[in-house]
């Protein structure tokens, strides 16, 4: 019996509406996000790192309102991709997908050695400093999720259960541990409820700095695009638990910045960049509170490297399914009913990118500035999934107030903001981040136009408008819908 076809989609039905919120909240990857960027954000804003979270997540919940009604009329495994392609056009869309999947697979590569030192820091810390072993142990946890991966969504979604709840468990108790520092004033600094306003930014370019390395706190809750076509009720549940997952971790980002404003002063911030979640968790729980906030970073790079995984395979299958990469792509595995091509090849891609980055000191500062310049894949295809949201949403605008804002203003605002981020990168990053950003884009150009010359119907999109949408569901001929500018259920144009 043939074990693959490349006629049949990924298994629908799997994910429940809680699984697809765990997924949300593992895509942001709280604790990686605090360890990682807390003492960037502190170093650029000082006290106004909550402020800086705060408006960051305002125009990002606009994009997540973009992506929630899009895929109210287009379950597609490609999500933008697809959106943006049938919406604005076929090169912006096939642009969209490639940004992402150039994204996810630096930051995997990027996120493994961490996983790895961090690993082997747990057990002893001279352990970390083997950058052969440390590689090694990065290499096996990128390996293990792979397999998770490819064993299907429903094996996906238990391990993410486990991993990020665990997480989530440990985040949570060391959020009431340090409420409970700061209720008994064992700060270094008071509260104070302008960390959460302008006061304490450095005018408008301050603003701007902080702004920018926030948004890359919030990157990898649209992951529940990318499995909507393995969703219950899709159409709802995708939109709803990527709003969910956006606001719990919103508030522990907030809660865990302020508390590394009370409890830390700026030089214990500077000397622990990497590390300022395990000198906070030692802070609220000395003796075993470190190495517990470092096991929480653990999890959570195991986490986001599943998740990410699922975003870059489930975005090549529906490009491979479209014929705008190779064909072999969209192949899916038939009994696990994963995209098992598109999955061995990020794999083998990432595995070669992963061990020439730590072997090789040059590939090493590389894929450090490849790191960096992962802000201008991801606004570029945030931003234009919101402006196609306005457009594929723009006759039912003036429905009502709620539709004006949610389906208009408020994903305009997201789009402007991630295109204000995406030139603010420019003028921040390095010249070398800036022409690999720059330059990994432009590549897609090569694929794009030979699959478009080869005749894809991709390239000859039907267009994406909410009010067809609605008149094709409405089972009442010139019977409008009860719900104006929702489109309901079942669309042709599906897979």
């Amino acid at each position: 019996m043939r074990s693959t076809t490349s006629g049949r989609g990924l298994q629908p039905n799997v994910l429940s509406p809680f699984d697809t919120v765990v997924m949300a909240v593992a895509g942001s990857a709280p604790a990686y996000s605090l360890a990682a960027t807390t003492a960037v954000l502190v170093g650029a804003v000082g006290l106004a790192g909550p402020a800086a979270l705060l408006y960051c997540a305002i125009p990002m919940l606009g994009i997540v309102l973009a992506f929630g009604r899009l895929g109210r009329i287009d379950v597609n495994a490609g999500a933008a991709y697809s959106w943006v392609g049938r919406t604005l056009h076929p090169f912006l869309g096939f642009l969209s997908g490639w940004a992402l999947v150039v994204a996810a697979t630096i930051f995997m590569v990027a996120g493994s050695l961490p996983a790895g030192q961090m690993t082997l820091g747990l057990f002893d810390p001279a352990l970390a400093q083997n950058t052969a072993l440390a590689t090694a142990t990065g290499a096996a946890w990128f390996l293990l999720m792979l397999a998770v991966v490819l064993g299907g969504a429903r094996l996906s979604a238990r391990a993410q259960l486990i991993v990020s709840g665990a997480e989530l468990v440990i985040l949570a108790g060391f959020g009431a541990g340090a409420l409970i520092r700061i209720g008994e004033g064992d700060g270094v600094t008071a509260f104070d409820w302008g960390w959460l306003g302008f006061s304490h930014f450095d005018g408008v370019s301050g603003f701007a700095a902080g702004t920018l390395i926030a948004a890359f706190y919030y990157w990898g809750w649209d992951v529940t695009s990318n499995l909507s076509e393995e969703t219950r009720d899709s159409r709802r549940t995708a939109g709803l638990a990527a709003l969910i997952g956006v606001g719990l971790v919103f508030a522990l980002f907030v809660a865990f910045t302020v508390a590394v404003n009370v409890l830390l002063t700026s030089g214990e911030i500077e000397a622990h960049q990497s590390n300022v979640l395990a000198v906070l968790g030692e802070r609220i729980w000395p003796g075993a509170g470190g190495k517990l906030m470092v096991l929480a970073v653990v999890l959570s790079t195991i986490a986001t490297l599943e998740t990410t995984l699922i975003q870059v395979t489930r975005s090549l299958f529906a490009m491979g399914r479209d014929r705008t990469m190779p064909g072999a792509l969209g192949t899916v595995h038939r009994r696990w009913n994963t995209p098992w091509v598109a999955i061995v090849v990020v794999g083998a891609v990432a595995l070669v990118l992963f061990v020439a980055a730590n072997a090789l000191g040059s590939v090493e500062d590389i894929m450090a500035d490849a790191l960096a310049a992962i802000g201008l894949q991801t606004t570029l295809y945030y931003g234009l999934a919101g402006l196609a949201a306005v457009v594929a949403y723009r006759r039912t605008l003036t429905e009502s107030v709620s539709s004006f804002l949610l389906g208009g203003a408020w994903p305009l605002l997201g789009s402007v903001f991630m295109f204000c981020v995406f030139g603010a990168s420019l003028t921040r990053l390095s010249g070398a981040a800036i022409a690999i950003g720059l330059g990994s884009l432009l590549a897609g150009v090569v694929p794009m136009l030979w699959y478009w010359r080869r005749g894809s119907a991709y390239y000859r999109p039907a267009l994406l408008d909410a009010t067809r949408s609605a008149a094709a569901d409405d089972p009442a001929p010139g019977r409008r819908t009860k719900t104006p500018g929702y489109a309901g259920l079942g669309l042709p144009t599906d897979f």
